[in-house]
């Protein structure tokens, strides 16, 4: 694949890095195709597009709905004269924050249809035209919790690895038909998904964790202010699409890159004490009274008495 503009298709194009990934790539020269379930927002996104002359097309999609699916697949088809798309983003996906054992099944649920079972459904709708033509390119963004874990991302972390695995045995199976498979591995972004994540939190205020979230809130204001914004994201997938033969992986912000390598070269015990303490895990931080340990019962050891001879 070239550097030459080519027709992306991008899904959870109304907010936060679809968006801006959005209007970044037609700024750069690239034909979109900007996707997500609320239309209001896609009509935003479509007016601030022509104001600046852009080649920017909206299509609405539900990344869990097969129907919403199947409709986006036609238009698309419409809009690009069959020939169908030679990139596509599946971006859509979010992330509900909270102790990993209190967590309902329903809404493990929920973020595994739109991060993983939504990114495939769209993956294999969009695949045959690629296949036919012998060329394509799937650009997943997944996320640094793709590759490590972190206190009360248990759910989320564990879609994006799911992400990641499954990128990884596509970019080997697609390989022979000319389609590229990329994966995007965002840090921490100062977008709305850290709101979004956050806002259900409080709802765990009464579980064994209530004083760990209670700090763990104030915690995630303050590493707000080291956020990257989501135009280096943007950048990173600007690079995916134009690359000649797109790597495996793009990590952004490049200062990630030290925490993942923290995370694999220290032990794991020196690495689980710090995340604990950062956040406030330990049994200070969980508000737990301190208790002395039980001494060990004494045993009084006779000797047995020995029979007279």
């Amino acid at each position: 694949m070239s550097t030459t503009s080519r027709i992306v298709l991008i899904t959870g194009a109304t907010a936060g890095i679809g968006r801006v990934t959005s209007l970044h790539l037609a700024r750069v020269g690239h034909r979109v195709i900007a996707s997500g379930r609320k239309e209001g927002e896609l009509g935003r996104l479509a007016a601030e597009a022509r104001a600046e002359g852009l080649q920017l097309d909206t299509v609405a999609l539900d990344v869990t709905s097969a129907p919403s699916i199947e409709a986006a697949v036609q238009s698309v088809a419409t809009l690009t004269g069959g020939h169908g798309v030679d990139v596509l983003i599946n971006n859509a996906g979010f992330g509900v924050l909270g102790p990993t054992s209190e967590i309902s099944d329903a809404e493990m649920r929920r973020q595994y249809e739109t991060n993983v079972f939504g990114l495939m459904s769209v993956t294999r709708a969009f695949l045959p035209r690629m296949r036919e033509r012998r060329s394509g390119r799937i650009i997943n963004v997944s996320s640094a919790g793709g590759r490590m874990t972190l206190p009360f991302f248990g759910v989320y972390n564990s879609t994006k690895y799911a992400v990641e695995s499954l990128s990884d045995a596509l970019r080997y199976e697609l390989h022979g038909f000319g389609i590229d498979v990329a994966l995007i591995e965002p840090g921490v972004i100062r977008t709305s998904f850290e709101t979004t994540a956050v806002s259900n939190l409080s709802a765990f205020a009464s579980s064994p964790y209530g004083a760990a979230i209670g700090n763990y809130e104030q915690m995630s204001k303050k590493a707000d202010r080291y956020a990257s914004e989501p135009i280096v994201i943007a950048r990173a997938i600007a690079r995916a699409v134009g690359a000649r033969r797109a790597s495996a992986r793009y990590v952004a912000p490049r200062s990630t890159n030290l925490v993942l390598w923290m995370r694999a070269i220290l032990p794991t015990r020196v690495w689980d004490w710090a995340v604990r303490k950062l956040a406030y895990l330990d049994a200070r931080g969980l508000g737990l009274a301190a208790t002395a340990a039980p001494s060990p019962a004494k045993t009084l050891v006779t000797e047995p008495r020995r029979k007279a001879s």
